[in-house]
């Protein structure tokens, strides 16, 4: 354990050296909700239909938002994999005795702090400006889904970040990754109308998943039975990850 909190220290440092990549951390989801979500709710003024009844987009997007900061989170977190490669840090933190498992928990618990941060301004932003009814008795449900999604989508990344030495290649994959997989799920609209190879491409993709627990949670909206199914599949998800990016982190160094 101490291992892992001297990890956890090191990158509370270097937040606080850094206040501009803090306040983005913790203000850029608040601006996809007031940017994306108060703009759109205007502009389809009755809101979506949603099976027999409708719902506002606000409400509708606010899981969106949540999902999107934790895929977000993800993606700094491992690019920070080539900044400490760059200057000869990560290769002197790994000749420290610890596991490469409890170096990844390290970097990603701390993340998984910032990313509960992010969740609670989201939310009582979204409660008392937006007017947007959280479902607060599901409040601790919720920040272990931000939890879970934070981590599943930094493992996921960490794979590529450990097998691509380019940096610019791993910001173009990254990127072609985060526009398919955001396009091709929940995220900001629903799927019910939608294209029969639309639909299957969004419920094979785990941030559909994530971002449907999420919604669930935190609105009300949606099937039970899909939801627990979701989270399972998103568990399984963040398990495999783990396992492939610690293996991939023992062959890169």
């Amino acid at each position: 354990m101490q291992q892992i909190l001297a990890v956890m220290y090191r990158e509370y440092l270097i937040r606080r050296t850094s206040p501009l990549w803090l306040f983005f951390d913790v203000a850029v989801p608040l601006l996809y909700l007031l940017m994306f979500g108060v703009a759109l709710d205007k502009a389809l003024g009755f809101g979506l239909q949603l099976g027999e009844g409708s719902v506002g987009y606000n409400r509708f997007f606010l899981a969106g938002v949540l999902s999107m900061t934790c895929f977000g989170s993800a993606i700094n977190q491992s690019y920070g994999f080539f900044v400490d490669r760059d200057n000869g840090i990560l290769y002197e933190f790994l000749t420290y005795p610890m596991t490469r498992g409890q170096f990844l928990l390290g970097k990603i618990l701390f993340q998984c702090v910032m990313s509960i941060v992010q969740g609670i301004l989201t939310l009582l932003l979204a409660q008392y400006v937006l007017e947007i009814d959280v479902q607060w008795e599901l409040f601790f449900f919720i920040l272990i889904g931000v939890v879970i999604g934070t981590s599943g989508w930094f493992f996921f990344l960490a794979i590529l970040a450990f097998r691509i030495r380019r940096n610019d290649t791993f910001n173009t994959a990254i990127n072609v990754a985060y526009f398919v997989l955001i396009f091709l799920s929940t995220t900001f609209y629903p799927i019910d109308q939608a294209p029969d190879w639309l639909k299957i491409s969004s419920y094979l993709n785990p941030l559909t998943w994530h971002t449907d627990v999420l919604r669930y949670l935190t609105v009300g909206v949606g099937s039970l039975e899909l939801v627990v199914l979701q989270s399972l599949g998103f568990s399984i998800f963040l398990l495999i990850s783990f396992w492939f990016a610690v293996r991939a982190l023992q062959r890169w160094v």
